[in-house]
């Protein structure tokens, strides 16, 4: 982190004036936005068949932001902002390292495999409930904006690869059935 993430945390973090409601609706985009978006998700796939490929690709790019996360912070373990003692942490965390948002990578991951798959209308919602959710985690005190901008790329980075290697296998089959 550098000297411009701790400014931009002190400016976005919410402090102690900081009126109760502004943080409980920032505490709900951070605790229950994500499984709303995927409940939506999973219904909607539910409903319509052609969306349980959608489905299938944001839990998978979900599941490797997670291992990648893991990986990252297990290689590279930066301290969130409460264990050097800045700003106002609303959220209890722990000691665990915070670079990059877990939050953050696994809303992008999923958004973007909307985005892929589903087009631009489906795809702005959830980009923008990820936006939401990734920068509640720096209001709430939880992460530094490296955080979440590594966080946010790394899921776009891993949801891009994986429609990419869905596109890829959909190609091929279109190919075997076109051969007689």
């Amino acid at each position: 982190m550098t000297l411009l993430d701790m400014q931009l945390f002190a400016w976005l973090n919410a402090g102690i004036h900081t009126p109760h409601w502004h943080i409980a609706i920032a505490a709900f985009l951070s605790n229950w936005m994500p499984a709303l978006l995927m409940l939506l998700l999973a219904g909607i796939a539910a409903c319509r068949p052609a969306w349980r490929q959608t489905l299938w690709a944001a839990l998978i790019s979900l599941l490797l932001a997670w291992l990648m996360v893991r990986v990252f912070r297990a290689w590279l373990p930066m301290p969130r902002p409460a264990m050097l003692d800045l700003g106002v942490q609303w959220l209890t965390q722990g000691e665990r390292p915070g670079f990059p948002s877990l939050h953050a990578a696994g809303a992008f991951a999923v958004a973007v495999s909307v985005l892929m798959t589903r087009g631009v209308y489906w795809g702005a919602v959830y980009v923008g409930g990820a936006t939401a959710i990734a920068l509640s985690r720096v209001y709430l005190g939880m992460h530094f904006p490296t955080d979440i901008i590594v966080g946010m790329l790394l899921g776009s980075v891993v949801a891009l690869a994986v429609a990419r290697t869905f596109a890829r296998q959909q190609r091929a089959q279109r190919l075997r059935h076109a051969v007689p």
